[in-house]
């Protein structure tokens, strides 16, 4: 009988752990969903993790909302000067901002700073064996952790895309109209004629992807976490990592699907 190479054996281990992953997070995924229309449902610990979420990322949200409007107008005008069609800035800026910018940036800095607190809480909580004595006491801890996390963050995290959309016009208007002179009316009438609600609506439904996403990785990364303190930080580390690709990865077969 062969004996299967040591470098072989480990890259089908590898594969067999990978697929394994994935099937438990399709089947967390789907016991999630069915958990938000079961009761009991617990509102206060939804408004907790909106607070959280939301109101704790309102900050950043803004200062990088500012200041990206502020340095693609500053790009823009540098390009558009070559053909004396400066007016078309506000224009630019705001599609940028709400069909891809705004979304993108948002999701990205909450899985930052939210995603990785929530998988280091829920890491926490498993090596501490909390999550056990929630399911000893007869709770479920996927209705209970995931659920109120999963539905702040699709609530909140288009909410947050929206100010990022009105701070980043904002930066760009400071920039384009008050320091480079740019006309304020053909600004805004640019703008108006041509973001359509298409544009923002789109943007507020990837946000809502993304956020959804974010939370059930972040969360399950944290749920399987093991091997103590060192166990949590690969969690935290791998929810931070997994959660930006796919955000960049969702973006893309989000646009192709919306163009």
């Amino acid at each position: 009988m062969a004996i299967m190479p040591r470098a072989e054996k480990k890259s089908q281990d590898w594969l067999v752990h990978k697929i394994t992953e994935i099937g438990a997070f399709v089947i967390i995924t789907l016991r999630v969903v069915a958990a938000c229309f079961r009761p009991p449902f617990r509102f206060w610990l939804t408004l907790e993790q909106m607070d959280f979420i939301g109101v704790g990322s309102l900050f950043i949200i803004i200062l990088s909302g500012t200041f990206t409007g502020a340095v693609f107008t500053l790009q823009s005008l540098y390009a558009f000067s070559m053909f004396n069609m400066e007016s078309m800035v506000g224009a630019t800026v705001a599609l940028a901002l709400t069909r891809e910018l705004a979304p993108v940036l948002t999701a990205l800095l909450i899985t930052g700073r939210a995603g990785s607190a929530m998988a280091a809480e829920l890491g926490t909580m498993r090596v501490h064996e909390q999550i056990d004595a929630l399911a000893s006491m007869a709770v479920q801890p996927v209705q209970y952790l995931f659920v109120p996390r999963f539905l702040a963050a699709i609530i909140m995290f288009p909410i947050l895309t929206m100010v990022f959309n009105l701070v980043g016009v904002t930066g760009s208007y400071l920039v384009g109209v008050e320091m480079w002179g740019v006309d304020p009316g053909n600004f805004i009438a640019k703008v108006k004629w041509f973001v359509t609600a298409h544009d923002l609506v789109s943007g507020l439904i990837k946000a809502s992807v993304f956020g959804g996403f974010v939370a059930l990785i972040s969360c399950f990364r944290g749920y399987r976490a093991e091997g103590g303190a060192r166990g949590v930080g690969i969690a935290t580390t791998q929810a931070v990592a997994i959660g930006s690709i796919s955000i960049m990865v969702l973006d893309y077969f989000l646009t192709v699907k919306m163009f």
